[in-house]
């Protein structure tokens, strides 16, 4: 039996972000692309699989590379939406609705290649992986299923996510062996249903509960919950947060324990409270965060209400601070890089390298020494880099 181990720590995974935000300040956003090269190397080398670390092999300028011919494919895109900016209202709304068809579309195909070039370049024991198939047919078959779950309101999802999933994995190989999956739409059945109806009751109990009550507040005529009915909706909250908990947990032990390559098999066991528990960590730690931003606001704001007012009203003096333009924008882009570096940093090392390691220490492989006959395959180098993926924001790691 195999085990999988995961070695890495949190405090290094926060030196690289923090490197990676700082250093993409002066680099106007591109050393994302070498940041996600780092993370990725991060979560590889300290993920050991039957006393072996996984190795990534890709480079930030492929993802740069890929990034700009993205930009190119976009063109085009970007053109007919100022075009139908310009035309009536009706016109303008079909033609966003077509371009927003269009990029949902090509979000499956983004993923399923950056999924393939992420396999491309990693290996185990010195053998690469790959993924085959087609990223077109698979983007189109996410696509009409999108179309499925419009009208069915979610209900079909179980074949839906069961049938994505099978056309991955059995595109999936390491070396000359390819993987094979044989879990079904009923895996994801009972923990889908169970969660959707859940929250259809949750949701429906607190609507009736402040209808019935009138357990209402207004704030400047717009009605809000009132203290009872706040509680309600914060129960919704903590339901909806536990069943996706209990949902991602079953259904990636579950259908990941069907996973098998040759006389190999893979087994895994993610606990729901354990991915519960990351959710309430990262909750109670974003509002402590929004607490201290709100303070050092007030702090600044009143340090330069003290600073700018002089011998003037102070009133007046930082009314016209902030009636300049360029003190605007400065600010602006300031408070949104902190807040999105700081926003972004807590849900990385909390539930991205939480999950991760859920799922490496929850595995284990039967049989591992079965894939020591397997023979190695070249690296796929008509990839360029995840190209939409990195324009669409949906390559992960």
């Amino acid at each position: 039996m195999g085990r999988v181990e995961f070695t890495g720590s949190r405090h290094e995974l926060v030196g690289i972000i923090a490197r990676g935000y700082a250093l993409m300040i002066p680099t106007i956003g591109l050393y994302r692309f070498w940041l996600a090269t780092w993370k990725r190397r991060f979560y590889w080398q300290n993920t050991v699989i039957d006393g072996e670390p996984l190795e990534y092999t890709g480079t930030p300028s492929q993802l740069l590379i890929g990034f700009f011919f993205a930009l190119a494919f976009f063109l085009p895109i970007y053109i007919a939406l100022f075009y139908f900016s310009m035309q009536s209202t009706d016109y303008t709304l079909l033609g966003y609705l077509a371009a927003g068809a269009v990029i949902w579309f090509l979000t499956g195909y983004a993923v399923y290649r950056a999924r393939d070039f992420r396999l491309s370049r990693t290996l185990w024991r010195g053998i690469r992986f790959d993924l085959r198939g087609n990223a077109w047919a698979y983007g189109l078959r996410r696509f009409l299923w999108s179309i499925a779950m419009l009208v069915t309101l979610g209900l079909v999802y179980p074949w839906m996510a069961s049938s994505l999933w099978r056309y991955r994995w059995r595109n999936t190989w390491y070396g000359d062996r390819k993987f094979d999956i044989t879990g079904n739409w009923l895996v994801f059945a009972l923990p889908y249903y169970g969660a959707y109806f859940l929250n259809a009751v949750a949701i429906g109990a607190a609507v009736g509960w402040i209808e019935a009550t009138h357990d209402v507040v207004y704030f400047d005529k717009l009605p809000l919950p009132g203290p009872a009915g706040a509680l309600a909706c914060l129960g919704c909250l903590v339901i909806f947060a536990f069943s996706l908990a209990w949902y991602r947990a079953r259904t990636a032990s579950r259908m990941l324990s069907t996973v098998t390559i040759g006389d190999a098999k893979i087994t895994v066991k993610i606990g729901g409270g354990a991915l519960f528990g990351q959710y309430v960590v990262y909750v109670l730690t974003v509002a402590a965060l929004l607490i201290v931003l709100a303070l050092a606001a007030l702090l600044t704001i009143g340090g330069i209400y003290i600073s700018a007012a002089g011998g003037r009203s102070a009133d007046g003096a930082l009314v016209s601070l902030f009636e300049t333009g360029s003190f605007n924008v400065a600010l602006l882009i300031a408070l949104y890089l902190i807040v999105l570096g700081a926003f972004g940093l807590l849900s990385e090392i909390i539930l991205g390298l939480g999950w991760w390691k859920l799922m490496a220490r929850g595995a284990t492989i039967s049989s591992p020494d079965s894939l020591r006959s397997v023979r190695a395959s070249a690296e796929d180098r008509t990839l360029i880099g995840q190209g939409l993926a990195d324009a669409l924001n949906v390559g992960a790691y």
